[in-house]
């Protein structure tokens, strides 16, 4: 069967799951017969063997039974790289994107700020893309799932910046700084913690299809920052930062639950492209603790 009729047939079916079918179905195809997109658009008449067809039908039967396209391509771009990912861990989500750009562009200008936590590192999209970027880090990723930090160790070797990266299993933040190698305060803190609260995420799409852990964020959705929020200062360097992700609707209540929680310090509330509240930055003058 040519590329141009598997097209039409794939959008027709995907038209009743998705908002985007005719991208879905040339990002589904291009996946099948390993060809890039373009190539995929620029060759209607490319023939498509049987097993392929069969492939294709097979990941088809997986959309139209629920899973994400993310889950079923095994993989996601993010910040400009294709990472690896399985129902483990987060599909990564483009407004993610502004807290790494916000945490290079705080590196790049502080040269001797070297040391960073990813917090509920997921699929370590934050930690590597930070690592590919800022080659001299030193980043600690953490996650209460093995699972998850499994997918992350992947993705930092498949980018060759492992050994930039350590990985431990716990809850947000060791509860006691012996129980790393390192005696090294953090300069930064990134974390993109669960944050939907939970009978908001009953009643969403994802529900069930991504994993709980990583969305659900307790009865108004800041119950792992308050936790976080108490384990910070011991680990916070000096006029260290905390760069925090959001849900759209609770950027003002976790600006004031970070006033509440810390004194002396500078906090702003970033918006992503859309316009909606997404990043809180944390800047502390002086060390917590």
């Amino acid at each position: 069967m040519k590329i141009h009729d598997l097209l039409e047939i794939t959008i027709a079916r995907l038209e009743p799951l998705s908002d985007t079918p005719q991208l879905d179905a040339q990002v589904l195809i291009s996946h099948i017969i390993q060809k890039r997109r373009a190539w995929v658009v620029a060759h209607p008449e490319y023939h498509v063997g049987e097993e392929k067809q069969a492939q294709l039908n097979h990941a088809l039967i997986k959309l139209e039974a629920g899973d994400p396209l993310p889950y079923v391509l095994g993989k996601w771009e993010f910040f400009g790289l294709e990472f690896d990912i399985t129902k483990d861990v987060l599909i990564p989500r483009p407004e993610t994107e502004l807290l790494v750009e916000k945490a290079i562009a705080w590196l790049q200008a502080s040269p001797e700020r070297r040391t960073i936590a990813d917090v509920g590192t997921g699929s370590g999209v934050i930690a590597t893309s930070i690592a590919m970027q800022v080659p001299d880090a030193y980043i600690l990723a953490t996650d209460i799932s093995l699972d998850a930090l499994r997918i992350a160790q992947h993705n930092a070797r498949k980018f060759h910046v492992h050994h930039l990266i350590d990985f431990l299993q716990c809850d947000l933040l060791p509860q006691h700084i012996n129980n790393l190698s390192t005696d090294r305060h953090f300069d930064l803190i990134c974390a993109n913690l669960p944050y939907i609260p939970t009978k908001t995420l009953h009643k969403l799409p994802i529900f069930g299809r991504e994993p709980t852990l990583a969305l659900d964020g307790g009865t108004d959705g800041l119950d792992i920052y308050r936790r976080l929020f108490k384990l910070a200062p011991n680990w916070l360097a000096a006029q260290g930062m905390m760069l925090l992700e959001t849900e759209a609707t609770l950027g003002v209540q976790v600006l004031s639950l970070a006033y509440d929680s810390f004194s002396d310090v500078t906090i702003h509330l970033h918006q992503d492209l859309a316009g909606h509240d997404r990043l809180v930055e944390i800047q502390f003058h002086e060390q917590q603790a």
